[in-house]
């Protein structure tokens, strides 16, 4: 099933771009998104234990599971000044 992850911050940076769209298996959750990210740019892993995610513009588990069209955002922590 084919979703729509929107990048922000550090997964934007590693990936050169806003959004990505991927193909992944039915019962696919948020958290298993992130670590396929993480395999692909190491770089990323670090942000695993302090992602939020957003499906559908609400914030959502980890664990919460995809469906075909959702669109995704990982939010890492920001700072700014």
């Amino acid at each position: 099933m084919k979703i729509t992850l929107k990048l922000f911050a550090s997964y934007r940076e590693a990936y050169n771009r806003d959004h990505l769209e991927l193909e992944v298996a039915e019962g696919t959750t948020c958290a298993q998104v992130q670590a396929k990210l993480a395999e692909e740019k190491p770089e990323l892993t670090r942000w695993q234990k302090v992602v939020r995610y957003g499906l559908n513009q609400q914030f959502v588990g980890a664990e919460t599971t995809l469906h075909a069209g959702d669109e995704l955002v990982l939010i890492p922590p920001v700072s700014g000044g």
